[in-house]
C-alpha cells in the first residue's frame, strides 16, 4: 500500500484505539503510520538519487560530444 494510504489508516487506527482505550490498537496505529512515513522518505531518496544519475550521464554524454579531436 502506498505510503500516505498507510500514514492515513496508521492515524485512523492511532485514534480508534484512543476512544476505545484499546492500546494496542493505538500502538498498531502508530506502527503503520511510522511505516508510511519510512516508505514516503525512502520513495523520496529513490528518486532523488535517479535525478542525480540522470543528470550526471547527460552531463558526461555532452562532455564527450563537446570533444574535439
Amino acid at each position: 500500500m502506498g505510503a500516505i494510504a498507510d500514514k492515513i489508516k496508521g492515524t485512523a487506527k492511532q485514534i480508534e484505539g484512543r476512544l476505545t482505550g484499546d492500546r494496542i490498537r493505538e500502538t498498531q496505529g502508530a506502527a503503520e503510520k511510522t511505516k508510511g512515513k519510512i516508505e514516503g522518505a525512502a520513495s523520496r531518496a529513490v528518486r532523488k538519487v535517479k535525478t542525480k544519475v540522470a543528470t550526471a550521464r547527460a552531463r558526461s554524454r555532452a562532455r564527450r560530444a563537446a570533444r574535439t579531436y
